[in-house]
């Protein structure tokens, strides 16, 4: 991993880059964590898109090897943190991939800085707003936990020890607060929206909605849970592939919304 220092905000974001295939000129795909997370529970993603192009896995402020921030939690401030790492990862607009709260990342990012997102991937999106209590998300959590692959929990696990209960806390109230359907509205890049066809954190109802509430939205549903980028790293990382081929919004649109975003 290599050390990166955000020259605006002053913070620091660890990633994992692995080069695509030698002489290929395929995509970029940056990856998000969620709460309490880093990149190492998205590896078996990265590997398998790692054969179709250039791949990045951030460990955000606060989460994995990545100090935390001066600035405390918003969506708004890691928004900003991403909108200066990406230029630095890539020339050109990325295939930008969040899980979880990871999602919630990049969609902001992607209707703050249009220009630098060409595609977008929500992975087991949170938060429902009509599940937006700290109990329930706790007990969805917890009945996922159970069911998933041992080696998956155990990284989701060591992970959020690392993060600690305080800080874990502090980023859940934005998290359990921000409203990923109605900014979604604002996205122009092409939008899939995956989930675990039994993932009790991310639901089918939620996913239909987060759908169509991006313009250009669509709904994949996989075998598997909240996971599922773990446990079916293989048929997501195809379907990511696939959506690359989405046209991606035109330049005029990019530059419209850039400066009215700004």
């Amino acid at each position: 991993m290599r050390e990166l220092n955000l020259p605006v905000t002053g913070a620091t974001v660890n990633v994992l880059s692995t080069a695509g295939p030698e002489g290929a000129d395929g995509p970029v795909f940056v990856l998000v964590h969620g709460i309490g997370m880093s990149h190492r529970y998205l590896t078996r993603l990265h590997g398998e898109l790692a054969q179709a192009g250039e791949v990045h896995s951030v460990d955000l402020p606060g989460f994995g090897r990545s100090p935390k921030p001066r600035d405390g939690v918003t969506i708004e401030q890691y928004a900003e943190y991403l909108g200066e790492l990406l230029p630095m990862l890539s020339p050109g607009p990325v295939v930008l991939v969040g899980h979880s709260m990871g999602a919630q990342f990049v969609t902001e990012t992607a209707v703050r800085h249009p220009t630098l997102v060409a595609h977008l991937v929500l992975i087991g999106a949170v938060t429902d707003p009509t599940r937006s209590s700290v109990l329930r998300q706790g007990l969805d959590l917890g009945r996922d936990t159970l069911k998933e692959p041992l080696d998956g929990s155990r990284i989701v696990l060591a992970d959020y020890l690392r993060c600690g209960p305080r800080w874990y806390l502090a980023t859940l109230r934005p998290m359990l607060a921000y409203r990923t359907d109605l900014r979604l509205r604002e996205v122009l890049a092409p939008t899939l929206v995956i989930r675990g066809k039994d993932d009790p954190v991310s639901r089918h109802d939620w996913g239909v909605h987060l759908a169509a509430q991006a313009p250009r939205g669509r709904l994949l549903e996989l075998p598997g849970r909240h996971l599922v980028q773990f446990s079916a790293a293989t048929a997501t990382a195809a379907a990511i592939r696939a959506h690359v081929h989405t046209p991606p919004a035109p330049i005029g649109e990019h530059a419209a919304t850039g400066a009215a975003a700004t």
